[in-house]
């Protein structure tokens, strides 16, 4: 008989019920108690819900209140010497590392973010040093558990592998030069076998094992540290099932085929031709394979057709009780249940799956895969193919205007008339900003009356006009605060846009919106994306009235601000139907003319932000080039239809970017801003070693904290970049956009940002 597993399940409640009760811990409102009893709500509900769809590896463990990579560091010990000695308790510790504390006497900032491989999620980085004293503080995975197992349920834990652990984490600021954090593997593992023998000792027939970076190039040098590690945690464990995904194995799989566990588990939603290797390496093995054919990561109903000829497929060489039907990755990357959807229309409701709705499908393909003869499931697999044929044949109707001119697009239409030297003197006269010119990466804080305003909006208790005329009033007010703070270049501060995705997708022929699809990109910060549905289009001005409005009020020169099209794709659910990279060319064509009326409106200096282009590169490198040709090609088409006095900003968040540099480059924009004060600088020593010639601005602050920063640290911050980056190409500027941070630390922050930059102007004239 086939089994079916989930390997993990949203954290936030279904309806947000987590992300209300931390920030009302962190705002005093909770004791810690209450935020433990709201948590386990979620928990019961997230558990017993798996149950009653007849899932039967249902996972625990991977529940967090912030981010399940900083658990695993809490519960290990793995705690940096800054948050120690602070009289914090354990929770607020935790919370300390992920987004920092300025409060009671203690000053700490938070620990460096990156993105979860190639999704939009973000995970805490652990720190390493030779001085790592690794001890189990507590044991996550056996408490849940056992607290699933009160509610009658009895789940298979998740855990996250020894050596992703390890390689995903960073040398930190206490270790020696050239230190690896692989090199603690020896010590690590005995605190991986006492949380492992204690988690047999509970009752735990299987654990989840997550090894994600078995799909990345790093871990082809890693066979004998894998050999090892899982030859000493295999015979104290309960049965392990080495979990990966998002990619494929490749030659890793030489080796994992050989590891003393019972299982192994690959995504055939990402890469569904694996399937012959893998089961080629494993058929001599009593290794049991799951199967990811269920996404984890998109949002479009399975098609069970497919799905069940690729289990067959397995079967057929392994037997069917070695075989697990289950989602691709954990599903914490798609919104919780269709349900409390009831705007979308019954067509386009029937197009989706979500996290709940996943639990559905891999119960129902394992029963089919099973020879179930029950006419519930008949039923779900004759309904799944009319269901699956309308939405081909919705997918083969096209908008010939928007096909054609991408087929039209040239060369020429992709390059700035002329090389950034020539464009840069153009731009001091219309923009004529000082040396180190301070600016914002576009957002000011969402108050709760701006949200109120739009709530009132869509239920219609306030008319469009008098929405306007509070918006006009809100954009003022930011106008007239940067003017009192002395900010060179302006923003308008983005008060009518709920979503730096999801405000343009609605003014985009080709999208729809869900009312609750609410997923976790960090922390308690969740995101809606949208999803393209067809062929991607502008009907018309998309910001120019906000903007013109904005530079009206003001002689001081007003940033446009739009998302880029490699990050409006990322941030959304795309199509599965055809190529990124049409749909990435769409949607840069739309920016295009919306850039295009921008400078005709008078606004000389538009920012289109890509912070996902190194969160979109493949995780193999033999995939790069071809992403990386076309998501730049995808930028420049946005950009490019200016003339040489217009000046183009980007943004970029938390990236490699040695990796990557070359194309950074070539992207070409005037200006270009990262998120840098929380990697300690080691990010510009790229921009040093390749000799970056444009305008860059990278952050002094951290915006993901509500901590100030003081005026000395930003200048200290200055003076490092300094010593990287040219002073005649500075910019002055935050982490990222100030959305979700209050007025009051927001003022702070920035009139010492603005007092830095003055004092370097002065300092380095």
């Amino acid at each position: 008989m086939v089994a079916s597993s989930v390997l993990g399940f949203p954290r936030i409640g279904a309806n947000r019920e987590v992300k209300k009760a931390v920030e009302a811990y962190w705002a005093g409102k909770l004791t810690a108690d209450e935020l433990t009893k709201a948590a386990a709500e979620v928990k019961k509900f997230n558990w017993t819900s798996l149950k009653a769809k007849n899932v039967d590896f249902v996972p625990s463990g991977e529940f967090s209140l912030y981010d399940h990579v900083l658990d695993h560091s809490a519960a290990l010990n793995v705690i940096p010497a800054r948050y120690t000695g602070l009289g914090l308790s354990p929770l607020d510790v935790y919370f300390a590392m992920g987004r920092g504390r300025q409060a009671d006497g203690v000053d700490v900032p938070a620990s460096e973010m990156k993105k979860w491989f190639d999704s939009n999620y973000h995970y805490v980085v652990p720190e390493f040093s030779e001085a790592t004293d690794f001890k189990l503080n507590f044991n996550k995975a056996v408490e849940e558990f056992n607290e699933a197992k009160a509610v009658g349920v009895v789940t298979r834990p998740v855990v996250l592998g020894p050596i992703s652990f390890l390689v995903l984490g960073k040398a930190g600021r206490d270790a020696s030069a050239g230190f690896q954090p692989i090199s603690l593997l020896e010590k690590l593992i005995p605190v991986y076998k006492q949380l492992l023998t204690e988690l047999k000792s509970a009752g735990a027939e299987w654990v989840q094992i997550d090894e994600p970076i078995l799909v990345l190039d790093v871990a082809a040098g890693l066979g004998k540290q894998f050999t090892s590690a899982y030859s000493a945690l295999a015979p104290v464990a309960p049965k392990i099932l080495l979990t990966t995904y998002f990619g494929r194995l490749d030659s890793n799989l030489d080796f994992v085929a050989k590891l003393p566990v019972a299982g192994l588990h690959i995504d055939l939603d990402r890469e569904p031709g694996q399937l012959d290797a893998t089961v080629a390496a494993i058929k001599s093995t009593s290794l049991v394979l799951s199967l990811g054919v269920v996404s984890g990561r998109n949002i479009w109903k399975n098609d069970f057709t497919r799905s069940i000829k690729l289990g067959q497929k397995a079967i057929d060489e392994l037997g069917a009780e070695r075989v697990i039907v289950a989602t691709s990755s954990s599903v914490l990357h798609t919104p919780v249940t269709l349900a409390s959807e009831n705007k979308l229309t019954p067509e386009q409701k029937d197009w989706f799956s979500f996290a709940l709705e996943k639990a559905d499908e891999v119960a129902v393909i394992a029963a089919a895969l099973s020879g179930s003869q029950d006419p519930k499931i008949t039923a779900a697999l004759e309904a799944n193919r009319v269901s699956i044929g309308k939405r081909r044949e919705f997918e083969t109707t096209s908008d010939d205007a928007v096909r054609k001119r991408v087929a039209a697009i040239t060369d020429e239409m992709l390059h700035r008339k002329s090389p950034f030297p020539k464009r840069r003197e153009a731009q001091k006269g219309h923009l004529d900003l000082p040396k180190f010119p301070t600016t914002t990466i576009g957002s000011f804080p969402q108050t709760k009356e701006i949200r109120s305003a739009r709530l009132k909006l869509g239920k219609g208790e306030l008319t469009q006009d008098q929405y306007e005329d509070f918006i006009k009033k809100e954009i003022e007010g930011v106008v007239r605060f940067q003017e009192k703070v002395g900010l060179d270049l302006l923003v308008h501060g983005e008060p009518e846009r709920n979503d730096m995705v999801q405000y343009f997708g609605e003014q985009l022929h080709g999208f729809v919106f869900t009312q609750n699809g609410w997923v976790q990109s960090y922390g308690s910060r969740y995101v809606r994306p949208p999803i393209i549905v067809s062929d991607v289009s502008r009907p018309g001005p998309m910001t120019v009235k906000w903007s013109s409005y904005a530079q009206s009020v003001t002689k001081k020169p007003m940033k446009g601000m739009l998302t880029g099209p490699v990050t409006i794709l990322n941030w959304s659910f795309p199509r599965a139907d055809i190529s990124k990279e049409l749909q990435a060319k769409q949607l840069a064509l739309a920016l295009r003319d919306e850039v295009v009326d921008l400078e005709k409106a008078g606004i000389h200096a538009i920012q289109v932000d890509e912070p996902a282009i190194r969160e979109g590169l493949p995780l193999r490198r033999v995939d790069w080039d071809a992403y990386l040709k076309w998501a730049v090609d995808s930028f420049k088409l946005s950009t490019a239809g200016v003339t040489d006095a217009t000046q183009t900003h980007s943004h970029f968040c938390y990236s490699d970017f040695n990796d990557i540099f070359p194309s950074i480059q070539r992207l070409d924009a005037d200006v270009i801003s990262i998120e840098a004060s929380k990697s300690d600088m080691k990010l510009l020593e790229a921009f040093k070693q390749f000799g970056y010639s444009n305008e860059i601005g990278p952050g002094v602050y951290d915006i993901h904290s509500p901590r100030v920063p003081g005026e000395q640290e930003i200048k200290d911050r200055i003076k490092a970049m300094l010593g990287l980056l040219p002073d005649h190409l500075l910019f002055v500027n935050p982490d990222c956009g100030l959305k979700t941070r209050g007025w009051k630390e927001t003022e702070a922050s920035l009139t010492n940002l603005v007092a830095a930059a003055r004092w370097a102007r002065q300092t380095y004239a």
